[in-house]
């Protein structure tokens, strides 16, 4: 009895030997305590066996590269097979595109990284996404070399892991922008969440994977050659922080508040639509439903009687050669409609709550999707209760995060989302002007959450809207053009990617002057 037992330890250890897991002890609080000492670690083996089918949760973060091939649906196909591989996921990183490593003569990488819940062990997890690689193509060849797909684990749970095979966290984190970009987006600034508290531990850096970012350059190297923050649009990456996009309005209704009734006939529209692109548009951004204040809510069926003649008719044109179409819906039978007759994006006032159906058929489409800032409906968004903010920029963020880890769920990956804070849409006028001058803010609330939500562009349409027409005393909105400049303008030098405009002209030279006294002020700091 006493042998065999002796027996069992030394098979046991034979094993163990070469798995080594440090589980953390007493993590720091926070970043700002954690930068102070150096995290103390208690070593624990095991064998594979006890690594492998633990019967809890264990949250991951994994990462994704390609090169080689249509990378955008090659990250798609590879989100769906690791979902159905025993992978729940939970949050996206940003979208960046990064030049090689290592093996420079080659093409530029996709690369983001995604965090999930898995019951798999590291080592049965490791052999999935090896299995997922082969089934997209990948194959033998140079190291660091041309990959359809690349899948690392770069965090098990709090474990420390050290085998033949997997080494958690990936030896070569600290090295890597194209890794620790997208990994920081999947964290929080806030240091209250349990597990990124020990993810931070385990960088061996004092102020955890914040200041191995920070020491590769953080912020003020992206936009630069080496590694841009994109969204995949129509055939192209957008760089959005290149420039400020301009939307046009193109409104196929009769009760719009600014332009209701001009351009329900197929040629008026399409001859505004020429208007809207040869002003400056990026963007033309088509609505059969009015959402203003009281306004009739229609049917999808109506919205799209009023839609698709405009929409086949549009696409024709050449003059939308290189722009992008977005379809102004909220109801999901509209976004798939307009999507399959040539619609590039989503853009939905009500950010999934009035037609929750839309989240779904948004990831399935694989198109962006704006989600937008709104209490109630448009009979109710004025209403005394949805009117009530102690902190409107707050507010606001929170509940577009909550929009934001709603839409990940439904499989939206956060490289597809585009924020509108709603200005008009449950907000007087002091609410209004508070989160145009306040759109840092916003991000910095998300950013306690959610790095990579703070990074997502943020489209502003103060357009026209009644508030501007209190400030400067314009009833006609048609009048409030010049007094949308301003707005437009205060917008973009807070953090605006893309202006929502009806005169898109105004708006553009709007756009033009704006960036150029941001980077103005960036090239003075």
């Amino acid at each position: 009895m006493l042998l065999h037992a002796k027996e069992s330890v030394r098979k046991m250890h034979s094993v163990a030997k070469n798995y080594f897991v440090s589980d953390l002890t007493h993590p720091p609080r926070s970043l700002t305590r954690a930068s102070r000492y150096a995290v103390p670690f208690k070593a624990r083996l095991f064998t594979q066996c006890s690594l492998e089918g633990r019967s809890v949760d264990q949250e991951i973060v994994i990462a994704m590269g390609s090169n080689v091939g249509d990378r955008v649906s090659t990250f798609d196909r590879a989100l769906q097979l690791i979902k159905s591989s025993g992978v729940n996921i939970t949050r996206h990183a940003c979208l960046y595109e990064t030049a090689p490593a290592y093996v420079t003569d080659q093409p530029r990488f996709l690369n983001s990284a995604i965090r999930g819940t898995t019951r798999l062990g590291p080592h049965e997890l490791l052999k999935m996404l090896k299995e997922i690689e082969k089934d997209i193509g990948r194959t033998g060849g140079i190291r660091y070399g041309p990959r359809p797909i690349d899948l690392d684990i770069l965090l098990y749970g709090n474990s420390q892991i050290n085998s033949e095979t997997l080494i958690v966290p990936h030896e070569r984190i600290h090295e890597r922008s194209f890794v620790l970009a997208p990994l920081v987006d999947l964290l929080g600034a806030s240091g209250d969440d349990g597990i990124e508290t020990s993810w931070h531990s385990l960088s061996k850096c004092s102020g955890g994977f914040f200041e191995l970012w920070n020491k590769l350059g953080g912020e003020s190297i992206i936009g630069t050659e080496s590694i841009k923050r994109v969204l995949p649009v129509g055939d192209c990456l957008l760089d959005w922080c290149e420039r400020t996009l301009v939307m046009g309005v193109l409104n196929l209704t009769p009760d719009s508040f600014s332009d209701g009734g001009k351009f329900q006939q197929v040629e008026a529209a399409i001859s505004q639509a020429k208007l809207l692109i040869s002003e400056g548009a990026d963007i033309i951004d088509i609505g059969a439903q009015s959402t203003r204040p009281f306004a009739k809510r229609l049917s999808p069926n109506e919205e799209l009687e009023r839609l698709v003649p405009v929409l086949d008719e549009i696409t024709k044109i050449p003059e939308m050669e290189g722009k992008l179409l977005s379809v102004d819906t909220f109801y999901a039978e509209v976004a798939s409609e307009a999507v399959k007759r040539g619609a590039h994006m989503i853009n939905d006032v009500s950010g999934g709550q009035l037609d929750p159906r839309i989240l779904k058929v948004a990831a399935e489409l694989g198109v962006p999707y704006v989600a937008m800032h709104m209490r109630g409906d448009p009979s109710t968004m004025q209403s005394e209760q949805n009117l009530q903010y102690d902190n409107v920029c707050k507010e606001v963020a929170l509940e577009l995060y909550t929009q934001v880890r709603e839409a990940e769920l439904f499989g939206i990956p956060l490289w597809r989302l585009v924020l509108d804070p709603g200005i008009g849409f449950s907000k007087n006028s002091g609410h209004n002007l508070e989160v145009i001058m306040g759109l840092e803010s916003i991000r910095r609330e998300m950013g306690k959450m959610s790095i990579g939500a703070s990074h997502v562009p943020i489209l502003l349409g103060p357009s026209r809207k009644r508030f501007l027409g209190e400030i400067c005393n314009r009833a006609n909105p048609v009048e409030r053009d010049v007094a949308t400049v301003a707005a437009v303008t205060a917008g973009i030098l807070n953090g605006a990617n893309i202006v929502r405009v009806h005169n898109a002209g105004y708006g553009a030279d709007a756009a033009k002057v704006s960036d150029a006294l941001r980077k103005g002020r960036s090239c003075k700091n």
